[in-house]
């Protein structure tokens, strides 16, 4: 089954957006399999976005995650990793379509809520990095029938 990475950001942790971030995932009938609320230390904040060390925000990403506490998930499902993608929005929350969380809720493109893994090879990265595996509880919704065929 195909899971995907996501982390509230302290925009979003501090708007008190989780559990409506939250519902989101679990109304489209993906399954929860991780969840910590978290402050995150420099360390892995540079590694979640090594990806963008060379790029001028890069600074800024850094200082921004680790400046309050954040809620990591990963989430299972088909195809999750795009669904997630389209329940998220665009970057630029001025440019995500209504009825996506940053186009419901964000403003600023530096204050856009929600990370989102971008690819399936960047949600095994990025779970990986986030979570032991153990901390990972795989189980089946009672709901899973009405679901899937």
């Amino acid at each position: 089954m195909e899971r995907t990475f996501l982390a509230v950001k302290p925009d979003g942790v501090q708007r008190g957006l989780v559990g409506e971030i939250i519902r989101r995932f679990e109304d489209k009938g993906f399954t929860l399999i991780g969840l910590k609320f978290m402050k995150v230390n420099r360390e892995l904040a540079e590694q979640h976005y090594d990806v963008h060390r060379e790029r001028p925000f890069f600074a800024g990403l850094v200082s921004f995650i680790t400046s309050g506490p954040v809620v990591v998930m990963v989430w299972e499902g088909e195809g999750v990793v795009a669904a997630a993608r389209k329940i998220i929005g665009a970057t630029n929350p001025l440019s995500a379509e209504p009825g996506t969380i940053r186009g419901d809720f964000g403003i600023n493109i530096g204050r856009n809520l929600i990370h989102g893994s971008d690819a399936i090879e960047t949600a095994q990265r990025e779970i990986s990095l986030w979570f032991q595996e153990e901390e990972l509880v795989s189980w089946e919704p009672s709901i899973t029938p009405w679901l899937h065929e």
